[in-house]
C-alpha cells in the first residue's frame, strides 16, 4: 500500500468536486479498492501502486478538462475514468469557456477580426461605440492566453476620468474612489474565471487591475496588457502606456473616439496615437460600428439617435 498526494491547482475545487461533492463521490465509486480523501485542492489516495498511479493520471485528465471548460459533467468523468475520449464541446468561434462552462465566442465579423488581429500583432487597437464587445473580447483573449500558459500575467488598466462626476466627492480612500472606474473589468473577469481562482490570481498579482497612472516606470514582460477607454487618455499618458510593452508581451487598446470625457482643450491621446502610428508595422486596427452592438437592442437605437442629433447640430461658431 502506498499513499499519493495529488494537488489540483488549475481549477476551482467547487467546480471539480461538484455540488455536495457529487463528482468526488462518483470518482470514489469508480475506484472502490482505493481510500480517497479530498480537502481543498489536496486529494490523498491510498492503495496499490498501479491503481493509485492510474487514479492520479485520471484526476489530472479531469482537471485539464475542468480547467478548459470550467465544468465537469458526470458523463465526462465516466468517459475519462473508463479510458474513453470525452466528447468535445462545440467550439466554433469559441475563445474560452466561462464560468459554468458557458462558451464565450466572437459574435460578429468585427469581433472575429479582433481575434485575428490579436493573434497576428503585438499591439492592436479596437475602436467603436459602446456595447460592441471590444473590451469583453479583449479580456477573453487575455484569459485564454493566461490559461494556455502563453503569458504569466494580465494587466488591465483604465484612465480614471470622470463622465461628469468628481473623484474628490466620492467617499473612501483612493482605492475606493478608483474601483468604480475599474468595475467593468472586474465584471468581465467574473464571467470568465471561477471566483476562488480569480481571487487567487488577484492576490498573487497574476491578474492586476490598476489605473493608468500606476503604469509609469514599469516594463511589462510576459503579459497581456489591456488599456480600456483609451479615448480619455492624454497624449503623454498613452505614449507612456504604449512604451511599457516588454518581451513576450501583447497590448490591446480599446476606445470610442465619440465618447471623449476630457476637457475640450485637451487632445485625446487615442486620437493622436492613431495618426502617429498609422504606418507602423506590427500594429492591428479593428473598427467596430453600431451594427456590432451586442447589448440590449435599445442601445443600438440610442447610439443611432445621438449620431443623427450630432449630425444635425450646427457647427460651433469660430472664435
Amino acid at each position: 500500500m502506498i499513499e499519493r498526494i495529488i494537488i489540483i491547482d488549475n481549477v476551482d475545487p467547487v467546480d471539480f468536486y461538484g455540488v455536495n461533492n457529487s463528482n468526488m463521490q462518483l470518482i470514489k465509486n469508480l475506484y472502490p479498492k482505493l481510500r480517497v480523501a479530498a480537502r481543498g485542492s489536496v486529494i490523498k489516495v491510498i492503495g496499490e501502486n498501479d491503481e493509485t498511479a492510474d487514479f492520479e493520471a485520471k484526476i489530472k485528465e479531469l482537471e485539464a478538462y475542468c480547467a478548459r471548460y470550467n465544468k465537469l459533467p458526470e458523463d465526462v468523468i465516466l468517459d475519462i475514468v473508463k479510458g474513453n475520449e470525452p466528447k468535445e464541446m462545440k467550439s466554433d468561434d469559441v475563445i474560452i469557456y466561462g464560468v459554468s462552462g458557458r462558451p464565450i465566442s466572437a459574435r460578429n465579423p468585427h469581433q472575429r477580426e479582433l481575434v485575428e488581429a490579436f493573434m497576428n500583432n503585438d499591439l492592436t487597437f479596437a475602436l467603436g461605440p459602446a456595447g460592441t464587445g471590444k473590451t469583453y473580447v479583449a479580456i477573453a483573449l487575455a484569459v485564454r492566453a493566461l490559461k494556455n500558459k502563453e503569458v504569466k500575467r494580465i494587466i488591465l488598466s483604465r484612465p480614471a476620468v470622470e463622465a461628469g462626476e468628481k473623484l474628490g466627492f466620492l467617499p473612501g480612500d483612493m482605492k475606493d474612489k478608483i474601483d468604480p472606474y475599474l468595475q467593468p473589468l472586474y465584471d468581465a473577469l467574473e464571467d470568465m474565471i471561477p471566483a476562488v481562482k480569480l481571487k487567487e490570481y488577484m492576490e498573487s498579482n497574476v491578474i492586476q487591475i490598476a489605473p493608468l497612472a500606476f503604469m509609469r516606470g514599469r516594463t511589462l514582460n510576459d503579459a497581456i496588457i489591456i488599456l480600456d477607454e483609451a479615448q480619455n487618455t492624454t497624449t503623454h499618458q498613452i505614449k507612456m502606456f504604449l512604451t511599457r510593452l516588454g518581451m513576450n508581451g501583447k497590448m490591446i487598446i480599446t476606445g470610442d473616439v465619440t465618447q471623449i470625457d476630457l476637457p475640450r482643450s485637451v487632445t485625446s491621446g487615442l486620437v493622436q496615437s492613431l495618426r502617429v502610428l498609422k504606418d507602423v508595422k506590427g500594429i492591428g486596427r479593428v473598427e467596430f460600428d453600431r451594427g456590432d452592438i451586442v447589448r440590449h437592442r435599445l442601445v443600438q437605437r440610442i447610439v443611432e439617435a445621438y449620431e443623427r442629433w450630432d449630425a444635425a447640430a450646427p457647427a460651433p461658431a469660430a472664435d
